[in-house]
């Protein structure tokens, strides 16, 4: 496409403490977005008594999902377009927004649709995060900031249950939505005058929206086959069968129209970088792993080592501090060593062999052990997180570092969803038959210690495998030396 007029400030106008006061607030933003994925489940007994209609319950989060995942890509194009600022403001209002809508919602449908407004906002502060970071840090350096985010994101996988807990239990669930906007608008404090300074190419796009609608209805279908089978529906009954034939057509026609596309959604240029390629299908394979392990983990806590719901919470806390110091210790390391892929690769297979232990020993294993393979396994994941983005940023050139950062948040949100949805699918409906409504569902599919025992060997099986794959796309991934500038 043409480009059209270019306006480069002058970046050395943007002193330390500019560069300092962007990075807190476009971290503060990326909180709130990750804070709104885990808040929400300890208050959904709550709401789900106050607002009735349980059938709808589980949407309040695969809403949210859903959307933000489906709209990163369009973030990236539309903050290379218009520019970061405009675009993350924009963001940040519409996020504020749905929170508003949630807050007081007086039905579950509306609950559920404001949630997928919030998303629409929150995919943008993710993907936009990331690129901002990535204007000002020059690659070299850009590993130590990606240990930040990894710690925006274990902050909130610690801070969201506690916050949605003691808001529905103390004061009203409500809370949970009405917090985000104080938070939101000293964002946008914090960044409105820096961000003018920011380096800024107008280019000419057109924005793929009928790409958008493919791809969220795919993975939406895709969603419903992974909650609905073997607990609603059998696998093989005419619903999930239709469900998946609908999920692999839509899928088709998105790969269809990507190849076809003037513009597409996920643009060829930078699927075609083997970097990109390679570095954004680790990161969905390890975040599937990851937060469907964040997810599930407490009811393994409570119903196997029979631990109480606020131990079962507070035993998360070892395996999330350990992915924030194995991001910080591997985006630091990035910065002095020249093969910074290894970092990650050795972090991942730590990781894997611990999952694998686990798979052979969870049955019988005791609560130290468990923790401590725990801890591993979340150290490995932790160092994956700053060299796959370092590395797809490092891989493109400027003028694409916002669909590139773009393509990579979408896949790791898509890699969320769907770890969330499959581990789901094996802890709650391995072969049970459950009640319809999601609360009693799961008490009616969890019967005995054994039997629960046994559903985590088959989810710490899959989760090995998923970081199996994210190694070997690793591995495969060219090893580009960083650019110490940002040009």
């Amino acid at each position: 496409m043409k480009e059209r007029a270019m306006t480069f400030p002058d970046s050395s106008a943007l002193d330390e403490a500019g560069k300092r006061s962007i990075i807190a607030g476009v971290l503060l933003a990326m909180l709130l977005a990750a804070l709104d994925q885990t808040i929400v489940s300890p208050a959904l007994p709550t709401i789900g008594t106050k607002l009735g209609d349980f059938r709808y319950l589980p949407w309040v989060i695969t809403g949210y999902l859903l959307t933000a995942t489906a709209v990163t890509p369009l973030y990236g194009k539309l903050a290379d377009i218009y520019g970061r600022r405009l675009v993350i403001f924009s963001s940040i209002g519409i996020f504020l927004v749905g929170s508003v809508v949630c807050a007081i919602a007086p039905s579950m449908i509306f609950l559920v649709l404001g949630r997928g407004v919030q998303g629409i906002g929150g995919g943008g502060l993710i993907a936009l995060a990331m690129t901002v970071i990535g204007d000002i840090v020059p690659p070299r350096e850009r590993g130590l900031y990606q240990g930040y985010i990894s710690g925006v994101w274990a902050t909130a996988s610690l801070a969201g249950p506690i916050l949605g807990g003691f808001f529905s239990e103390h004061l009203h669930w409500s809370m949970i939505f009405w917090i985000n906007l104080p938070l939101g608008f000293f964002a946008i404090w914090m960044i409105s005058d820096p961000l003018k300074r920011l380096p800024h190419l107008n280019r000419q796009h057109r924005l793929d929206l009928f790409g958008s609608v493919l791809i969220v209805g795919a993975t939406t279908l895709l969603l419903l086959v992974l909650t609905w089978g073997g607990s609603r529906f059998a696998w093989t009954s005419a619903q999930i069968l239709g469900l998946s034939c609908g999920s692999l057509i839509l899928w088709m026609l998105f790969a269809i129209r990507l190849l076809t596309c003037a513009e597409p959604l996920l643009p060829l240029e930078v699927l075609k970088n083997s970097v990109v390629r390679a570095a954004t299908m680790s990161i969905f394979f390890a975040m599937a792993a990851f937060l469907g392990l964040s997810v599930y983990l407490p009811i393994f806590f409570e119903r196997v080592l029979r631990l109480s719901s606020s131990q079962a919470g507070l035993s998360l806390v070892p395996m999330m501090i350990a992915t924030v110091v194995g991001a910080a210790i591997s985006g630091r390391m990035s910065v002095a060593v020249e093969h910074y892929k290894r970092i990650a690769l050795i972090g991942l297979l730590g990781a894997l062999v611990s999952l694998l232990i686990l798979v052979g020993s969870v049955s019988g294993i005791s609560y130290l052990p468990f923790e401590f393979l725990l801890v591993i396994t979340g150290f490995g994941i932790g160092t994956l997180f700053p060299i796959a983005t370092v590395s797809v940023q490092n891989a493109v050139e400027l003028r694409n570092l916002g669909v590139a950062t773009g393509v990579l948040t979408f896949l790791r949100s898509l890699g969320s969803a769907i770890g969330v949805a499959v581990l789901g699918a094996v802890v709650f409906g391995a072969g049970r038959t459950m009640a319809s409504e999601p609360m009693k569902s799961a008490e009616a599919g969890l019967a005995s210690q054994s039997d629960f025992g046994q559903a985590f060997v088959y989810v710490f099986l899959v989760a090995a495998i998923g970081l199996g794959v994210s190694l070997g796309c690793l591995f495969a991934m060219e090893e580009r030396p960083l650019r110490r500038t940002s040009d």
